[in-house]
């Protein structure tokens, strides 16, 4: 039988499950074409559908690319401090982004 090399077996590099509740988060590092590392977050939550009458799950994805990483750290340690002293963390400066409590400042996109 011959061996081949197929995206999908290359894709997908390291994986971590995470189980909170009713909650699971799965941490994928996944590999492009090019060889280049990026890492999926996935949340994972099961719900009863009342109308089908059985468990199903939802899921939410992100995706976060190498060039990220440094800053996406600093704002969930920043927003981790925050929740644990109640206290803003002293900015530094590479925060680019205003601190804002309104979403609407922000322009997401709906893709």
């Amino acid at each position: 039988m011959e061996e081949f090399d197929s995206k999908d077996s290359k894709d997908e590099v390291f994986s971590r499950a995470v189980r909170a509740g009713k909650r699971t988060y799965f941490f994928d590092v996944k590999a492009t074409k090019f060889d280049e590392y990026y890492i999926t977050i996935t949340e994972s939550k099961r719900k009863f559908d009342n109308d089908q009458g059985k468990f199903l799950y939802e899921k939410h994805k992100l995706f976060l690319y190498k060039e990220d990483f440094e800053k996406f750290v600093k704002g969930l340690t920043d927003s981790i401090y925050f929740c644990e002293t109640g206290t803003e963390p002293e900015p530094s400066d590479d925060d680019q982004v205003p601190t804002t409590t309104n979403l609407s400042d922000f322009g997401f996109d709906e893709n």
